[in-house]
This record gives C-alpha cells, sequence and structure tokens, in this order.
C-alpha cells in the first residue's frame, strides 16, 4: 500500500513536455504552482491524460514490441521458458508482483483535484475537450485494473484518495471479489462514454475515441463471463468451494442473484457493445498475396501491421504513431527480417490454420494435384501451401524477399533458411517457424533503433470475434448476427466462408494433440465452440491476446497430469539434410535428437532444462501470488490479521511453491 504514495510534480512536468506548451517561459513556474492551481486548464488536464498513454501495451526499444506477447503459450516460445510451467520454480515473492496501485493512484489523484474544478467551472477551455481528458483518465483507471483483474482475480477497489497513514489504508485494502472488479470496470468505461464526445478534439485515431472504449469493454466483459463459466464450482470465483475471499466476506451475494446471472450479464455486454464496433467498421481487403517485389501487387491487410501510417486502414481504431525526428522509435524492423528476436512460433500454431477449402490439414488430400491438398510440414516452402491466407502472407518462407529496398546495418533482405543453432538470442529462430506479421518493406527501417512502424492497439477484428464468441457461450447458438461476422473474417483470409463445413470435419481428438484451445477444465469442448476459438487464435495470431484466452477459457488443466512439449518445424524428414544445415547440427547439443521427436523441439535439447520433459501445470497457476510484504504491512507485521487474502493454491510465506 506505500505505493499509494508519488512525486506528484515529476508527473506534472512529464505530461506538460509531452504536449505543446505553448508560451511556457510566459507561465508562473511550476515549482511554484499547487495541483489546484496547475490542474485549471484545458491543455495541462490534456496533458496529465496524455501521460497514461504510456500504460498502454505499445512498441518498445531493445525487444519486438506487442508481437511477442503471445510468448509462454502454445502460440510462441522464447529461448528459454518460462518458471509458470515448471511447477515448484514459480513462487512467491517476499516483494514485487502485480499487487501495486501507482497508476490508480494517479488516476485518483486526478479525480480528486479535477472533479471539483470541473463542477465549480474554474476550468478553462472547451468543455466538450475537458471531458474528453476526463473520460480518458476514467478509460486508464478501467485499463489497469483489468491488468490487475487477470493477474490477481479478486482485488481492492479504490476510488478516490484516502489520508497517508496505515490504518485507513489497511481499512480500503479488503480485496472485492473479481466479478464485482469487472463491475467497477464497466462502470468506469461507461463514465468514459459518457464524458467523450463522438470524435477527440486532437489526434484522430492517435487518441482515444468511443469505439476504443467500447471494444475495450466487450473484451473485459468476454473475460468475465467465459471465466465465470470456465472455474465455477472452483475457489477461483466468489462463493466457490475453497474461494478464499469466503473468510473476509461471509455474506456475499452475488448483484445479479446468481453466478450464473453473473455469467449472463458479462456476456450480454460483451455481445451488445462489441455489436456497436463490428457494425461500424469494415475489415481491410486482403489480396491473400505476400508481395515479394515492390513491382508486385500490395496487400492492405498485410501491410497494416507494419505501416508508418496506420491512418489509411479504417480497421484501426486505434494506434501508437512513432517519428524519428521526434526521437520516437521502436526495434520492431531489427527483428521482423530475423528470428523474431529469439520469439519462435510452434508447429500448433500453423497446423491450426485450415485449407482455403475449410478443410482442417487432416482431413485434406495430402500431396496430390488437388487445388487443396495439404502437402506437409517437410519442407519449409510447401507448409502454407493450399492453406488459409493468414498463413501464407504471415509466415516466413526462406528465400522470399523481406525488404523491397537495401536494408540497414540489421535487416536481412532475402530471407535465409532459419538459424536453429545460433547462441546469440536475439537472432536465434527457436522453434525454427518465424512470421512476419508486421513487417515493413523499408530497408531504411531496419537500421538500429530507426523503425516508426505503428502500434496497433485496438482494431475493429476483434469485435467481431469478440460478438462470435460471447453469442456462443452465452446462448449455445450462432445467431445471424455472429453468422455475418464469422463468414466476413473467413472471406477476408480467402477460405470457404462456410464454417459449418470446418466444424462438422473436425476430429477434437486431433485438434487436441497440439491446440490448449481444444480443452476448457481438462476436457475436450464441442467442435464449434473449438473453431471459434481456432477463428479467434488465427486471426489475433501474434498480438498477445492468447494468454489471456487460454486462462479465461481455463484451457492448461489437462498439463497437470499430462505433459505438453513445444514443437517447431519437421527437422528431421528433410530440413536436416539441406546444404544449409549440414555439419552445424548437434542432437542434444543445439538441436532435440530424432530419437525424441521429427520436429524440432526447443526446450528437449539439454536435460537440465527445467521443462525437458515438457511443460506441466498447477491449478494456482492461473492466477498470480500477492507478494508477503503486502500482508505484513496491512497485518501490523502478522500476515494472519490482513484484510488481504492469498489466491487459491500459494502460501503465506515467501519462497514458498504453490499447493
Amino acid at each position: 500500500m506505500s505505493k499509494h504514495i508519488i512525486h506528484t510534480v515529476s508527473i506534472l512536468l512529464a505530461g506538460c513536455f509531452l504536449t505543446s506548451c505553448n508560451k511556457f517561459l510566459d507561465k508562473e513556474p511550476l515549482s511554484s504552482l499547487t495541483p489546484e492551481q496547475y490542474l485549471t486548464t484545458e491543455s495541462n488536464i490534456a496533458s496529465y491524460s496524455t501521460d497514461l498513454y504510456n500504460t498502454l501495451p505499445v512498441h518498445g526499444q531493445w525487444d519486438w514490441g506487442t508481437f511477442q506477447y503471445d510468448n509462454n503459450t502454445d502460440n510462441m516460445a522464447y529461448v528459454t521458458p518460462s518458471d509458470i510451467f515448471a511447477p515448484g520454480f514459480w513462487r512467491v515473492g517476499q516483494t514485487g508482483g502485480s499487487y501495486a496501485f501507482d497508476i490508480i493512484y494517479r488516476c485518483n489523484y486526478f479525480f480528486d483535484k479535477v472533479l471539483p474544478l470541473q463542477q465549480e467551472g474554474k476550468i478553462t477551455g472547451i468543455e466538450a475537450n475537458i471531458k474528453q481528458y476526463i473520460g480518458e483518465v476514467y478509460f486508464f483507471r478501467a485499463f489497469n485494473y483489468f491488468s490487475k483483474l487477470m493477474a490477481l482475480g479478486d482485488f481492492p477497489i479504490v476510488k478516490e484518495l484516502y489520508a497517508n497513514d496505515l490504518p485507513t489504508l489497511v481499512a480500503v485494502s479488503k480485496r472485492a471479489p473479481c466479478n464485482e472488479v469487472a463491475r467497477f470496470i464497466l462502470d468506469d468505461l461507461n463514465q468514459a462514454l459518457a464524458l467523450m464526445p463522438d470524435a477527440p478534439p486532437v489526434g484522430g485515431r492517435n487518441r482515444l475515441n468511443k469505439d476504443a472504449v467500447r471494444l475495450f469493454k466487450s473484451r473485459v466483459a468476454l473475460f468475465e463471463g467465459t471465466w465465470l463459466k470456465y472455474f465455477k464450482g472452483t475457489a477461483f470465483v466468489p462463493n466457490g468451494p475453497g474461494w478464499p475471499g469466503k473468510t473476509k466476506n461471509p455474506d456475499y451475494a452475488f448483484p445479479s442473484g446468481s453466478i450464473d446471472g453473473e455469467i449472463d450479464f458479462f456476456l450480454s455486454e460483451a455481445m451488445k457493445e462489441a455489436k456497436t464496433v463490428a457494425d461500424k467498421y469494415a475489415l481491410v481487403t486482403n489480396t491473400g498475396t505476400y508481395q515479394s517485389n515492390a513491382s508486385d501487387p500490395s496487400n492492405a491487410y498485410f501491410d497494416m501491421f507494419g505501416a508508418t501510417n496506420m491512418n489509411p486502414f479504417p480497421e484501426i481504431i486505434l494506434w501508437k504513431q512513432y517519428d524519428f525526428s521526434l526521437g520516437v522509435t521502436n526495434t520492431i524492423q531489427e527483428f521482423m527480417t530475423k528470428g523474431n528476436n529469439g520469439y519462435g512460433t510452434t508447429r500448433s500454431m500453423i497446423n491450426a490454420f485450415v485449407m482455403t477449402d475449410g478443410k482442417p490439414i487432416y482431413k485434406a488430400p495430402y500431396k496430390t494435384s488437388d487445388a487443396n491438398a495439404y502437402w506437409g510440414d517437410e519442407d519449409l516452402l510447401l507448409v502454407t501451401k493450399n492453406r488459409d491466407s493468414r498463413a501464407r502472407i504471415f509466415f516466413k518462407k526462406p528465400g522470399d524477399n523481406n525488404l523491397h529496398s537495401d536494408p540497414g546495418q540489421q535487416g536481412v533482405k532475402t530471407e535465409p533458411y532459419p538459424d536453429i543453432t545460433s547462441a546469440t538470442p536475439s537472432l536465434k529462430y527457436t522453434t525454427g517457424y518465424a512470421i512476419r506479421k508486421g513487417l515493413n518493406f523499408d530497408g531504411y527501417q531496419t537500421n538500429q533503433n530507426y523503425s516508426t512502424s505503428g502500434s496497433i492497439i485496438f482494431r475493429a477484428a476483434e469485435a467481431y470475434l469478440n460478438y462470435i464468441e460471447a453469442c456462443y457461450e452465452r446462448t449455445g447458438q450462432i445467431d445471424g448476427i455472429a453468422d455475418a461476422y464469422w463468414k466476413a473474417i473467413r472471406k477476408r483470409a480467402l477460405i470457404n466462408e462456410d464454417y459449418q463445413y470446418t466444424i462438422s470435419l473436425t476430429s477434437m481428438e486431433k485438434e487436441a494433440e497440439t491446440d490448449w484451445g481444444a480443452y476448457s477444465a481438462g476436457k475436450l469442448v464441442d467442435a464449434t465452440l473449438y473453431n471459434i476459438r481456432r477463428e479467434r487464435r488465427c486471426e489475433l495470431m501474434a498480438e498477445g491476446f492468447r494468454p489471456m484466452d487460454i486462462r479465461r477459457w481455463r484451457s492448461l488443466d489437462q498439463m497437470i497430469s499430462t505433459p505438453y512439449h513445444i514443437q517447431g518445424i519437421n527437422l528431421w524428414d528433410k530440413t536436416a539434410a539441406l546444404d544449409a544445415y549440414k555439419g552445424l547440427l548437434k542432437e542434444g547439443g543445439n538441436v532435440s535428437p530424432k530419437s525424441f521427436s521429427k520436429y524440432l523441439s526447443p526446450y528437449h535439447i539439454f536435460s537440465n532444462n527445467r521443462v525437458y520433459n515438457g511443460y506441466r501445470w498447477n491449478m494456482a497457476h492461473y492466477l498470480e501470488p500477492i507478494a508477503i510484504q503486502h500482508f505484513l504491512i496491512t497485518g501490523n507485521g502478522d500476515a494472519a490479521r490482513s484484510p488481504l487474502y492469498q489466491n487459491p493454491g500459494w502460501p503465506l510465506t515467501a519462497n514458498e511453491r504453490p499447493k
């Protein structure tokens, strides 16, 4: 709770320099201004809100930006594995973790100072603009609370500033049930919608707008609705058996009367907000081809993800712009032409993409002249042949041109066979598979720290997918609206629009071999729900949704008893014999042995790797533990007296593993 204390002056200064401070030298020095004086103008309120944009997930420097956020899932794997898949290695911390209030405090501080001034008419500027910026702060508080909800579940709802004394802060430390936190987030987003005009006063699609808020609202509601549905009857939901919050909330009752009522409420909200957004935005056109040369026709769908100016793509609702002249750059393109900074895409991910006629790969003719034949995975040049166009354009293939102009100092113009043995993590093709979703063809962008590719924050395709899933989860049916959205997504992917055809040919046992989304609570889901999840997975690949999705679907239980091995390219049938690898491959030294699998298994090379025998799971890992310092502070040195409670399965002792 000590993180409630921040340095106000530094925040105000940071905000000022993010926007133009007109006639700055004519103003009274900031050091002599009280917050009540500073937060009395539209421009200063805008600066405060602008500073909070830094809390959004966007591309940064020295990494692969948002494209690496699918890591530690069945979509993507880094050079080294995570402790979350090695039960016993992830332990309760003494300090740190997600239990923090710094961003929440910044928002509450703003409301404490600004809302009274606004009500008294003491803020100068255009009222509609002032409301926009206040609405943005409501959004950012909601956005930060959602990160707490996903990480910790139950969490204290802190709406205002409190006296900086221990008894007061302890009193407000009581964790609210997760569904109440989600409802609070939706309330904040409703506040934002009520305040914000139809279009932001400045910034265009680089500034928050109502549709971005609605889309995020649908995301939150879908998350909570499915979390409650799949964890119903467990300690991870209010009033479930063993729920650790019961002792602190003995008489808790759901606002809607039951957990089923809560599920229906959230899924209904998800459908409503998703439809509002989806109906306003058409999907960007996809030619289905990769533009290997500058003279080839361009593909707007491909270009959208790596463009420096994303305004021409109407599907994008909110994005961050970079500007080299202002020193605002990222390193995306350096890693796009190489091995994705060590983040390898998996065999499981590529297996999810169906054939152009809609057949799963195991139902397609094998290596025939049929235009929808599956050509196997032995040859990297043929693995996406006749497949969903998203696989064809977004997966790298040796020999393709990455760039249409001379490369910068970090660029690679022609894609080589993957470097699967590199000792340099940023250069290693961890699984052998790499993607080019987000690639920009301008070689100049591959100079070190020169990339100005935009960063997508919200795009409308998510709204289509949110509606489809929420509709089926709530009603068990695909209604006419969901039907139209699903066909639109498949039409853009240039595959058979008849999703029922794919469903009819789906073998859940086959899909379960590699796809975690085939499961919920350790059991196979039905083929319709699975294909909804498949569509979401393929469309949103490498956009950071997979970690959230597999947790809210409760799609990891099966690994409690059955280990899962991350796999990449088919190495040993054909690829290992290519000239590119002669004399380089050492089984058990730099690649996994063929006696284990014909597929490259990056974590089954060295026996001292903590996941050498496969990923395993512990139910406690669905939520993070709360660090012990927070219990000691709020319990006056006695963790048992704290109003907090630990998450299911995690102990109240530092450096201890979950039960």
